[in-house]
């Protein structure tokens, strides 16, 4: 059954055992009798979290295309390969599901165990899987955007490499409901603008061939985990995501529950609800930014044959912007703190140390005769007006960068 579900395998540690599953270990996730039947009997009836991925991402969408799934073997992870490959075996076409998975090499011989058990649950399904690993610690002392950034930066590089590489359209995730809702307290506690408020998006562009989606967005782990459990289903267990040096795994674990326990018991629907409003606000702003950065932004390199291009894979970093203020006059302070942004992440410069103060300083500058003399911004760039220009430029050579 290619790219299916077998209706009564059961895992057992790093092997497939099927219709056996050991009695009473600890991570089984037992079949109901009824599924047992009805899967027995060849039903189509969809289980609830199934009727939700569809709903939300219908097959009618990606069953002609190949889709790329991020599995990391955790639970929500494992859903969404169970869940897509009975979805896709139901609505046939010619797109084949792939799995990639990739190994942050923070874990030692667990992850490795974690890619060993994926193989196998893959195999039986006979859904191909591309792994590959890194050192997430090291591009984090390189990129010096901190680990979570540089783990998040290796992980969506590795799949829209591996979408590009096998044809695929789509590159499908697994972040849930309370993903959202920890996203949005997390980006809260430590200080987030408008877009960050909007939480994660259900799509958005990861190349010019390949498209993020996250079908599970408003499924909340409890659907999942009763999902895997009428499935007979095991997953992985990340002991780093108890590890409480991490802020997420803090929020998860302890502030989450206080605010439910103490003050709001629909917190999580709150917070939902806030980035739902926060990004549609983000759209209207992004509209308006878009047309004013097409008008007054230019970007240039110190080679002259890239000259006023915007960065791409092989020419990643601009060396000089230049903006033209005059478009910006009398423009809301968050309009034109919006499209310098969008003009530093498009030249590819750091943008962590670059925060809300910093933000609203450089937007004064682009007011009418500013004179003030140049300074050294957050990534050691340069700002400097001339005329109805303000400048900003590396202020270091970019292989420096």
């Amino acid at each position: 059954m290619p790219n299916g579900r077998p209706p009564t395998a059961k895992l057992q540690g790093d092997h497939v055992e099927a219709n056996h599953p050991a009695p009473g270990h600890s991570k089984a996730q037992l079949m109901t009798r009824r599924d047992q039947q009805e899967n027995q009997l060849g039903s189509s009836r969809p289980l609830a979290l199934e009727r939700q991925l569809a709903e939300a991402w219908p097959t009618c969408e990606w069953r002609a295309t190949h889709v790329v799934l991020g599995v990391s073997g955790g639970a929500d992870s494992i859903a969404l390969l169970r869940a897509l490959a009975t979805l896709k075996d139901r609505a046939g076409g010619p797109g084949k599901l792939f799995v990639a998975h990739l190994n942050h090499g923070l874990r030692g011989e667990e992850a490795q165990a974690d890619a060993l058990w994926l193989r196998s649950l893959c195999n039986t399904l006979q859904v191909p899987l591309e792994t590959a690993s890194t050192n997430v610690n090291d591009l984090a002392r390189l990129q010096g955007n901190g680990w979570e950034a540089a783990a998040r930066s290796a992980r969506y590089d590795f799949l829209t490499r591996t979408a590009e590489r096998f044809g695929a359209r789509y590159v499908a995730t697994a972040h849930t409901a309370d993903d959202q809702a920890e996203t949005v307290l997390h980006r809260i506690v430590r200080g987030s603008g408008l877009a960050g408020l909007a939480g994660i998006p259900q799509r958005r562009r990861l190349s010019a061939s390949v498209t993020l989606v996250r079908p599970l967005l408003a499924v909340n782990r409890q659907d999942v985990l009763a999902y895997l459990r009428a499935l007979g289903q095991e997953f992985r267990e990340d002991s780093s995501n108890t590890d409480p040096r991490f802020t997420r795994n803090r929020i998860r674990h302890e502030l989450l529950p206080f605010l439910r326990n103490d003050f709001n018991a629909e917190v999580d629907q709150t917070l939902i609800r806030l980035a739902l409003q926060a990004g549609e606000m983000q759209e209207l702003l992004d509209t308006l930014v878009g047309d004013l950065f097409e008008k007054c932004v230019v970007f240039e390199d110190d080679r002259p044959a890239h000259r006023n291009l915007p960065p791409d894979e092989s020419n990643p970093r601009a060396a000089r912007i230049r903006v033209d203020t005059r478009p910006l006059a009398g423009q809301p302070m968050i309009v034109v703190c919006e499209v310098l942004k969008t003009a530093w992440q498009t030249a590819g410069w750091p943008l962590q140390a670059m925060g809300f103060a910093e933000w609203r300083s450089l937007a004064t500058r682009t007011s009418s005769g500013n004179t003030a003399s140049p300074w050294i911004l957050p990534g050691n760039i340069r700002a400097r007006n001339e005329a109805h220009l303000l400048v900003l430029e590396t202020a270091m050579p970019l292989s420096r960068l």
